[in-house]
């Protein structure tokens, strides 16, 4: 069940975000597969229902029936129960090794090419990034409001943190959702795959300014990040400043 990708309905499809994830193509799977077998219940329901209104439409000189016994009636209430628990178990058997991935078995920090920091404040996100030497909680740390600048292809790990109250860290292209509680520090981790610039968003409603809670995630090329990277990184704690980067609507 975990390899179908569902070819035939994907035109049906074609107002998803795009995807720079090395897990979005899973999930978007996932998506596809419920919205079909959904669809598909809703013909199958409004299809018979219809049936039953013409079939049995009130007709002149017609009179009710009553058939005895309630075998048929159980049996239309037995299988429709066992044909929505076995597309429940499709969908679980399809999703489970994706959770698994995305939420279970996340890499490791050694195995991480590199670590962030993400705190969500009313109304700003604020970026952490390790400096020249690739390590957190040194003095060379990249820290910056509203934009967040990271390399192609590599494996990236979060902490994710709140100021104040609950907020979502949401970037589509990603497939990627996750709530920041005030007193967790969450894990989690994600590998964008394609260079560009992208929206990142608050998916929970956060205050009056959470329409406008956005930053920018920025994926560059290795030699454009290493530039970026030898330009931002400052040369002791001293220097060492929030740097505010008003994301563009």
């Amino acid at each position: 069940m975990g390899s179908i990708s569902w070819p035939m309905f994907d035109w049906l499809f074609y107002w998803l975000p795009e995807n720079i994830s090395t897990y979005g193509a899973k999930i978007d799977g996932i998506m596809k597969m419920i919205w079909v077998i959904v669809f598909s219940w809703f013909v199958v329901v409004e299809l018979v229902l219809f049936y039953f209104i013409f079939r049995y439409r009130a007709k002149e000189g017609g009179r009710a029936s009553f058939q005895p016994g309630h075998g048929k009636a159980v049996l239309w209430i037995l299988i429709p129960a066992a044909l929505v628990l076995a597309c429940d178990l499709a969908i679980d058997v399809r999703q489970n090794p994706v959770w698994d991935e995305i939420k279970i078995n996340m890499p490791k920090p050694e195995e991480a090419d590199q670590e962030i920091e993400i705190n969500a404040q009313q109304f700003a996100w604020n970026f952490v990034m390790p400096g020249r030497d690739g390590s957190l909680k040194t003095a060379d740390d990249i820290k910056v409001m509203g934009t967040l600048t990271l390399p192609v292809g590599a494996k990236v790990i979060f902490y994710l943190t709140s100021q104040d109250v609950i907020h979502s860290f949401w970037v589509p292209v990603l497939r990627l959702k996750q709530d920041a509680v005030p007193g967790r520090r969450i894990t989690g981790w994600f590998q964008a795959t394609k260079e560009g610039t992208y929206i990142i968003g608050c998916a929970e409603l956060c205050g009056s300014g959470h329409g406008v809670m956005k930053a920018k995630l920025r994926i560059l090329s290795p030699h454009d990040y290493e530039e970026w990277l030898e330009k931002e990184s400052p040369e002791t704690a001293e220097e060492t400043a929030w740097k505010v980067e008003v994301p563009h609507e």
